[in-house]
């Protein structure tokens, strides 16, 4: 079971909950002007990069580039390539191409041509839990976060300040303090996002807040392995199967089994890649008679067996935690 008593009537809030940072990797960079750097597509990953001291250009696609100064944090949620830049113009090469210091899954580089100093916290990290399946996709190509007043922003800047100041000196056990509270920083990025964009109001985060179908959602991810039929469901609401069937895909826009199966496969994929489960056992905790029925329904919604995804997800973990 997928729980947490304590969000049992808040359905967005247990949702949030159980997102959790994981298979990150960190580099702590002093740049001096003029200098740029690429960041390569890296998929399944967010990026984010906090500036501590100085100034800098973000550019992602064909969006106009964002200016970010000391104190902001600017999240690329889909691992799409960008570049970093000093100014406008200046040459960026492929950050994999330049020399790091490496300290297990934490890096220190040190680039540019000597002119004006830029301190930068970054980071590749992933989302471990199915939710995130879910809200990922919904996300901006860019979440900028400046500083900004009320308990939440205060909080954020303080955090950013205690960061940029382990990071100016890398005392020991100085990695372990900011690759923690940077995940923090991340996770409340997000959750800033979802309480106060339009756009987090619509979709699947739309539904999460229907005080009907919100609970819906919350027992099928409680409980993946129940046989949940649309009757069952709907008697759990005490609505009629009709008028539940047509909100949820209202709603949720796609029917309620589909979605039941859907959210089966993203739980069955992180027990794959994360915990290293094997299909038999997915297939059993998930409540399939077989591992021949499990499989055929895995394929059917993902596209590729549950064998593929489990060694290719373990590799990518591999490698995310090895230096570059």
């Amino acid at each position: 079971m997928l729980t947490n008593p304590l969000h049992a009537d808040d359905p967005l809030g247990e949702a949030l909950h159980f997102l959790r940072v994981t298979g990150s990797f960190y580099c702590h960079s002093e740049l001096t002007a003029p200098w740029g750097l690429t960041v390569p597509d890296w998929p399944d990953c967010l990026w984010f990069h906090i500036v501590t001291a100085g100034r800098m250009q973000l550019e992602v696609g064909d969006a106009e580039p964002r200016v970010l100064q000391a104190g902001d944090l600017a999240l690329v949620p889909h691992g799409r390539g960008h570049t970093l830049r000093s100014e406008p113009g200046t040459i960026a090469p492929d950050v994999t191409s330049i020399e790091h210091e490496f300290r297990n899954r934490y890096g220190i580089l040190r680039h540019g041509g000597g002119g004006a100093a830029t301190v930068l916290l970054c980071g590749a990290v992933r989302l471990d839990h199915p939710a995130a399946h879910h809200i990922v996709p919904l996300l901006p190509d860019v979440i900028h976060v400046e500083p900004g007043g009320g308990p939440q922003g205060e909080w954020m800047q303080s955090t950013l300040r205690l960061i940029a100041a382990e990071a100016s000196e890398l005392r020991p056990a100085g990695e372990a303090v900011i690759t923690r509270l940077s995940d923090i920083l991340v996770i409340q990025t997000l959750r800033a996002w979802i309480e106060h964009d339009p756009a987090a109001q619509r979709g699947w985060l739309g539904a999460l807040r229907d005080r009907q179908i919100g609970r819906a959602i919350s027992l099928i991810h409680r409980e993946p392995a129940r046989d949940w039929t649309v009757a069952s469901l709907a008697t759990e609401l005490a609505m009629s199967r009709s008028a539940f069937s047509a909100r949820f895909t209202e709603l949720v826009d796609e029917p309620a089994m589909r979605y039941v199966t859907r959210w089966r496969m993203h739980v069955a994929r992180t027990w794959l890649t994360e915990e290293g489960a094997t299909v038999g056992e997915v297939a059993g905790r998930l409540g399939y008679q077989s591992e021949a029925a499990f499989s055929r329904a895995f394929k059917r919604m993902v596209g590729v067996s549950p064998g593929a995804v489990g060694a290719r997800g373990r590799d990518q973990v591999q490698r995310l935690h090895e230096p570059a």
